[in-house]
Order: C-alpha cells, then structure tokens, then sequence
C-alpha cells in the first residue's frame, strides 16, 4: 500500500514538473516570436527617416559605406587571399569599424522616436523614471567627476565583457553536432544586445540594469537578434559579414523606436507576472572579464591616495 502511494506521487510530481515545463517552453516560444516579430518591424526605419532628414542622411551614408565598398570589393576581387583575410577577422570588426557612424544613426533616430511620442513619455525624465523602475539596479551614477570615471570604467568593462563573449561565439563553432545551432543562438543574443545598447546609452541606463533586464528577456532578445543573423545559415562567412554590415543599422534603428518594454510587461500580465527567470547568458564572460582585471593591482593607487592624506 505505501509502495503505490510512493509510486503515486512520484508519478504526479514527474507529471507537474513536465506541464511545468511545457509551460515554460511554451512562453519562451512565444517571448522568441514577440522579439522575432519586433525586429521585423521595419517599417519604423522608413518612418524615422521621414521624421528626419538628418538621419535619412546617415543612413544613406551607412549603406555606402558597408554595401558599395565591402560588397562591392567582395565582387570586383573575389580572391582567395581576400576570402581568407575576411574569413578570419571576426564579425565584431565589422560593427566596430563603424561604430561612429552606427552611434550618430542611433541618437538621430532616438532624437526622431523622441518628438514622434507623447509629451508624456517623450520627456526624458519621465523616460528614466520609467527606465529605472523597469531595470532593477544600483542607485544612479553620482554628478561630476565620480560619475564621468564609473561611466568610462563602464565602457571599457563592456567592451571587455563583449569582446570574451564573442571568443565564445567563435569557440563554440568547434563544437561537434550542436555548434551550429549554439553558434547561431549566441549570435543573436549579441546582435540584439549591440542593437538596444545604443538605445541604452541615448537614455544613460548602468550596465548593470542592462545586463539583468537583457538576461531576464533572454527568450525576446534570442527573437529579436534572430533576424539579422539569419545569413549566417545560408551564406559563406565573407559575404555573411557583408549582408549584417548592411542589415545592422535597420535594426538598430528598430530597437531605438522599439516597444520592447511594453511588450514584455503585456507578456507578464498576461501570464500573471509568473517570468522565465534569468537566464546567465554573460555568466562565463563575466567571470573571466573580472579575473583579467583583478591581474592590474589596485594597491599602488591606494598608497598614492593615502600617501596624499598623509601629507
């Protein structure tokens, strides 16, 4: 009698734990077609340009630069010697030798998304308020000189955290059976990360909130990258990194005038504020970003500082 009355609730326990999963895979899938529907949204680009000559300018520009010449030399001298070259430059090169240029196209189009909203929601205290709420976090940056020197160690921080992240990429293509597909995921994830981060910046949110608002939407943000990464299943490396010079500032401008927020918070009234948790996407960068830094001693600056005090 107790050996079915155990069988019973082990049987009813591995059933709860199934349709809780099945439920979670269920938000997920769509949380993943949210983000996939949301990136799609190109007609925001056109409308932005419309709002702004500038920005149509720039876009223009960008096109130029990454379609006629990258493309465009990609045909004229296709040789093996610069199928090799490209082959082993990563897709990161490409985003940051044009990162200016990204980074004009992405204020213009939050300036643009800005006069084109509410006055309500377009004042930018009321923007951060909201930010701020949304992207649990430390209290905001300090004014002056302390807050200058946390905003530059966190961009060089970024940059470590995003430039291990994408080794990780590049490591996980050497993986038998299942590297495609990782390779494809983490893609994504960085490519929608790279897309709001300029949308982040143009509203001064800390990495820290970035990085936990990004990991808690892990399913939307995998959608949303989805898109501008999908050359990478159909193209060679050469003219893939081409295609995603090209197609970047459209997504780009998309995330500035997303309505990923709105979205995500649809998403959890619906399911009752019940969320997928956070999922660690930047974990392994994380820890070996702190371990690269703690290999630059911070003892001399102290001495300085208390040697000052002494005097």
């Amino acid at each position: 009698m107790e050996a079915t009355k155990a069988s019973s609730s082990s049987s009813s326990s591995s059933s709860s734990s199934v349709i809780a999963c099945a439920a979670k895979l269920k938000k997920a899938s769509l949380l993943w077609l949210e983000g996939f529907r949301e990136a799609c949204c190109l007609h925001r680009v056109f409308l932005l340009c419309l709002r702004s000559r500038k920005l149509l300018i720039r876009t223009g520009q960008c096109f130029l630069l990454n379609g006629l010449i990258f493309l465009g030399s990609l045909v004229l001298n296709n040789s093996a010697l610069l199928a090799v070259f490209y082959n082993f430059i990563p897709s990161y090169v490409f985003i940051s030798y044009s990162s200016f240029m990204y980074s004009d196209i992405a204020e213009c189009g939050f300036a643009a998304a800005e006069r084109s909203a509410a006055p309500t929601t377009a004042d930018p205290l009321k923007q951060k308020e909201t930010l701020t709420l949304r992207y649990p976090g430390r209290v905001g940056r300090p004014a002056g000189l302390g807050g200058v020197m946390i905003g530059i160690g966190e961009q060089v921080y970024s940059i470590l955290l995003l430039t291990v992240f994408f080794i990780e990429i590049f490591a996980t293509g050497f993986v038998p059976y299942l590297g495609k597909a990782l390779n494809f995921l983490l893609l994504s994830w960085i490519y929608a990360y790279y897309c709001f981060e300029y949308k982040w910046n143009q509203s001064a949110i800390d990495l820290d909130k970035r990085l936990n608002f990004f990991e808690s939407n892990w399913a939307f943000f995998a959608g949303f990258g989805s898109p501008c990464v999908l050359p990478v299943l159909f193209f060679s490396p050469l003219v893939t990194y081409g295609i995603m010079a090209i197609l970047f500032p459209l997504f780009v401008l998309t995330a500035t005038d997303s309505e990923a927020e709105t979205v995500l918070s649809s998403q959890r009234k619906k399911w009752g504020d019940a969320e997928l948790g956070r999922l660690p996407i930047f974990y392994a960068a994380d820890t070996l970003s702190l371990r690269i830094l703690s290999l630059f001693p911070l003892e001399p600056q102290q001495q300085l500082k208390d040697g000052n005090k002494a005097q």
